[in-house]
């Protein structure tokens, strides 16, 4: 099983295979694939933290142009995910990871560049953080390719790992970024220290997109070196397609949309949304910790439904996030006045931790339906049998893929929403009101199709 072969046979569900050899590539896999999302979720997420310094930094921008900023990586990041979801059974999952991590390096350096001069166009802001939406598309193409590796009755914990873990560059991004534009890391390599004229601007906010660059470089040449592909995830665009007629592809890619959809949209907006209604000034050094709250609840949302089903778990989940909109409608300020930057902030954590549990069970309810399906449409026959795994395995891959693109737009939702509820009627309770019935919503669908006695698929 050479790094830089194709793995002919792979049966993970086969225990002696697992025991021999599976499971030390399988880990291994996931071990390279982890850092290397956390660093494209890190990308991705660039502009939710940079424009809350751009001001200071002496760019004349709105807060709707600014809200612009931090939704347009998500937009692209999701356009992208719906190419990269079939990428994987046509490239392999070694190669898609490394060519795919190595593009990161292209926004990380335009970043870096373009904020060192106020008079650099917003136009070519847009575009800069078009670009960073690679970063997004990225996480469907991990996820497709750890769906192979792992039997059946580890799917959860596994796919919960990587996600979760990757998830962690949303936080990690947050945190970071607040201390390295203070500090001349890359002496004048990377650009002398900022001078826009006010004390408040940082001075080497270059530092936000340069930082990432060796790592990025590091994490695209392990993938290539230590990764593996896998003949059998081996599939054509057509033998994939076969998802856009199942009607549990859709309904899955809904309620993807009320789980990971709210993680990363919270996670846009949540450092310009605190800045817009509270100030908050030193305050919103702690917005990564909302994001961090989702990432490391997304394992424990994996395990849960390991254990206890998907639909149970994720429809806790629903109800968490429209408790805890009605919760963070109570905390926020009336005419400007007024509010509670506590609830406000506690309000998210609740909604982070939702959002990250309702990620890593919506997640393990697709292969658990894709399986179930293809299993019990098949000629009973052990050979018809094992073709029907193989190609629920595929459908699945694919679903998961899918239903991250489609999930992804609530980066561009959530905070554009914010951006204009608080331009019509200033204040953004009318896109928490929206988001509220759209959470009744997820809870209904997943009630009936998959929760409830004698559900259609139960899972």
């Amino acid at each position: 099983m050479a790094a830089m072969s194709i793995i002919q046979h792979w049966n993970p569900e086969d225990a002696g295979f697992w025991a021999r050899s599976g499971r030390a590539v399988a880990r291994r896999n996931l071990w390279l694939s982890i850092p290397a999302l956390t660093l494209a979720f890190c990308v991705w997420m660039l502009w939710s933290v940079v424009v809350v310094y751009l001001p200071a930094a002496g760019f004349r921008y709105s807060t709707n142009q600014l809200f612009w900023l931090t939704a347009l990586p998500a937009l692209s990041g999701a356009t992208l995910r719906i190419f990269y979801a079939f990428a994987v059974p046509l490239v392999g999952g070694r190669r898609f990871t490394a060519w795919a991590t190595a593009s990161l390096m292209l926004p990380a350096l335009g970043l870096g560049l373009a904020v060192q001069d106020p008079a650099t166009p917003y136009e070519w802001m847009l575009v800069l953080a078009l670009l960073c939406g690679l970063g997004g598309g990225n996480f469907a193409g991990s996820m497709a390719h750890i769906s192979f590796f792992f039997p059946h009755a580890q799917k959860g914990w596994a796919l919960g790992l990587n996600a979760g873990l990757g998830h962690l560059g949303v936080a990690l991004v947050q945190l970071v970024v607040p201390l390295v534009i203070g500090v001349g890391l890359f002496g004048t390599t990377g650009g002398a220290a900022h001078d826009a004229g006010q004390g408040a601007a940082p001075p080497w906010l270059h530092n936000a997109g340069f930082v990432w660059l060796p790592f990025i470089a590091a994490s695209a040449l392990a993938a290539w070196f230590g990764m593996d592909d896998l003949a059998e995830a081996r599939a054509g665009f057509a033998e994939q397609a076969v998802i856009f007629t199942r009607k549990h592809n859709w309904l899955m890619c809904w309620l993807y949309g009320g789980s990971f959809g709210s993680f990363i949209g919270f996670s846009a907006g949540l450092p310009l949304l605190m800045h817009s209604q509270f100030g908050a000034g030193e305050l919103l050094q702690l917005a990564w910790l909302g994001p961090l709250i989702g990432a490391l609840a997304r394992p424990l949302g994996g395990g849960l439904a390991d254990r206890w089903g998907g639909a149970r778990v994720s429809l806790w989940s629903f109800a968490g996030l429209a408790l805890g909109v009605l919760a963070l409608l109570q905390c926020l300020p009336q005419a400007g006045q007024g509010g509670s930057l506590a609830g406000f902030l506690a309000a998210f954590a609740g909604l982070f931790a939702a959002a990250g549990l309702g990620n890593g069970s919506c997640f393990r309810m697709i292969p658990s339906i894709f399986l179930a399906q293809r299993l019990a449409q098949a000629d009973p026959l052990p050979a018809a049998q094992a073709q029907a795994a193989r190609e629920g395995r595929i459908e699945a891959a694919a679903v998961l893929g899918f239903a991250s693109a489609i999930g992804a737009y609530g980066g561009f939702f959530i905070p554009k929403s914010y951006g204009t509820a608080i331009a019509l009627t200033g204040s953004p309770a009318a896109a928490l009101q929206v988001f509220f019935v759209f959470y009744l919503s997820c809870m209904a669908l997943t009630w009936w199709h998959y929760g409830r006695r004698h559900a259609p698929m139960p899972c």
